[in-house]
């Protein structure tokens, strides 16, 4: 009796991944900044602090935001 082998995991992945592209799905790669490097911080807050002085409705649009976050949810 013939035995059938299992798809390996690299097979698995490219039937996954074409399954996805059937259903009208493309993959996407996102790279995000590394939270542990040094420097993360600081350069958040220089990057936040250039953001603020460049956009004078800052102050009325984190008022909507924080106002936006006590909405009650239905």
């Amino acid at each position: 009796m013939d035995r059938v082998k299992a798809p390996t995991a690299a097979q698995r992945m490219k039937f996954y991944r074409q399954r996805l592209r059937e259903a009208g799905l493309r993959p996407v790669q996102i790279w995000v900044a590394d939270v542990s490097s040094p420097g993360f911080v600081e350069t958040c807050r220089r990057q936040a602090l250039a953001v603020a002085a460049a956009d004078p409705a800052g102050d009325e649009l984190l008022a909507f935001a924080a106002e936006a976050a006590d909405w009650p949810v239905s």
